[in-house]
Formats: C-alpha cells, structure tokens, sequence
C-alpha cells in the first residue's frame, strides 16, 4: 500500500511505494541550515517509487552544493521531496509523511556534525560523515562575522542574516504538532524564543515569504526566498520572536529543554531522552492551541 505525504499548504503531495532503502536522521550543517532543525530524517525510495498526486506547483530549487540540490515548496516553504545526484534515488523529508512507512530510523549520518544544543540519545549506529559508499560530504559555509555578545544565523544560501542579543533565555522547545513536522519536514521542530527588541535581521529581510495556515489564528511559516530554508518569525503583537535552531551559526548557550505536542509526534520517531512531555502546551507556559 503507497504511504502518502504532503508539503504544509498541501500543494505538494506524493505518495511512495515500499519497499524503502533507508531511514536516516541527517545531523549535517546544510539540513540543519535548510529544515531549520536540530536534525533531518530522509526516507530513502527508489526512482520509481515516488509519485506526484498534487496539482503542478512551482518548487524552489537551490543548488546546495556541487551536483546536488535541494527543493522546497515555492509557497509554503516545506522542504518536499528531491531527486539524489545519481538519479537512481528520491531523498523524502520524513517530516512530510502522512501515513506511518512501517520503517523505523536506522541510522545517525553526520553526528559529528551535530548542533552543540542537541544531544543524540539513543543507541542507533552514528557515522562520522555518510555510510562507506554513499556519497562525499560538503559543510555549509558560515555566512556572518562572529560577534561578541551576540547569537547569529541565517538560511542556507546566505541571502538572510539575523542576530540575537546574549544571553538568551531558555530553554528550546522540541515541538511535535503536525503543523511543524510539515513546515521543517523533520521528526519536529527545536525552537528559541526571543523578544523582540532582542532580535535584529542582518540583511535580506526583503527575501522573506511567509505562509500562513489558513485555518490557523497564528500558525506562520517564514522562509527564505531563494533557497527555502526555515527562518524566525517576529510576532510584534506578542513582542517575541519564535527562531528555527537549525539556522543558529553560533551555540546560543541554552541546550533543548521539553518536548511539546507529544500527542501528534510522527509514528516513527521515538522519543528516549528525559526532558519533560506534554500532550499540547505546557501549562500557563505558552497560549492555548485554540489561539495557534
């Protein structure tokens, strides 16, 4: 039976046949950079196992590196399926799955390059860079200046640049819902709050698209025109600024904390460290989910 998957906005949607090659959670500055997360999970299909079902929308195409390249949705910003350099494979953004594959991940590639906020807890086999055979490795460029007293970051491309004040208050937030899972295409989201008078775009603020879930009161994906990566959402009604961890290009001082929406998190991700769940909101911590 196919397992089906969408972008956020619903544009993009596919559905993949099994059986799948590989699961992988990717710790790499580029995923990091792109999905705006402490990590990215690929479903690894073959060439004829990926079909369109959504209607033909345009697809962000940036050339990450020499040969390869990553897509993402044009409105929404959802990182959504690519074709491998080889053209034998589809690399599917697991994030992005509706139903459950039945494959559980195998395997940690990069984790030495994993976010010094995010701890690999469990005991899945680690690779320095990619499994032998499976390709060469290219880290993403730093794209600002390291600035004392400041946190920096920025998208993929280095089109969009931000800085934050030090310190920062903790701690990130691992969210689960359904919502992010879509927007970053990851097992979920690891996010830092900031306000707003904290928080100051460096340049390419002008390259900025946002998508707003339509049946949502606040629910915004920003994202970077160029090449699609997650970027903060300043909310000036609430005076705080909501910032993907994945695009941080300096260690913020302040390590994930909890876990939220544990009760939409995605089948195949467990969750094994011991930092606190909750089902939605921490109570009196964040708005209610009527007010997402």
């Amino acid at each position: 039976m196919p397992v089906r998957g969408s972008c956020l906005c619903g544009d993009f949607r596919f559905e993949i046949e099994p059986p799948f090659e590989m699961l992988a959670s990717c710790h790499c500055s580029m995923c990091r950079r792109a999905h705006g997360a402490a990590f990215a999970t690929y479903l690894v299909v073959g060439a004829g196992a990926l079909r369109r079902t959504g209607e033909a929308r345009s697809v962000l195409r940036y050339d990450s590196s020499p040969g390869a390249h990553r897509s993402s949705c044009a409105r929404c910003g959802s990182v959504v399926p690519y074709e491998a350099p080889d053209g034998r494979h589809w690399y599917v953004p697991a994030g992005l799955l509706d139903d459950d594959p039945g494959i559980r991940p195998q395997a940690h590639i990069f984790a030495d390059s994993k976010a010094p906020w995010h701890e690999i807890s469990d005991a899945l086999p680690r690779f320095e860079g990619y499994p032998p055979g499976m390709g060469e490795a290219f880290a993403a460029k730093r794209t600002t200046e390291p600035s004392l007293g400041r946190v920096r970051g920025g998208c993929l491309c280095g089109a969009v640049a931000y800085e934050i004040d030090a310190p920062i208050e903790g701690p990130l937030v691992c969210c689960h819902c359904s919502r992010c899972r879509k927007a970053r295409g990851a097992a979920h989201a690891s996010n830092l709050f900031t306000g707003t008078s904290s928080f100051r775009w460096l340049r390419g603020e002008e390259r900025l698209r946002a998508y707003r879930v339509p049946e949502a009161l606040r629910f915004t994906h920003v994202f970077c025109g160029v090449c699609g990566s997650s970027l903060p959402r300043v909310d000036p009604e609430r005076g705080r600024t909501v910032v993907p961890a994945g695009t941080l290009e300096d260690d913020p001082g302040i390590r994930e904390g909890l876990h939220i929406f544990v009760g939409s998190k995605a089948p195949w991700f467990e969750i094994v460290d011991h930092l606190p769940r909750h089902d939605s909101y921490p109570p009196g911590a964040f708005p209610p989910p009527e007010t997402r």
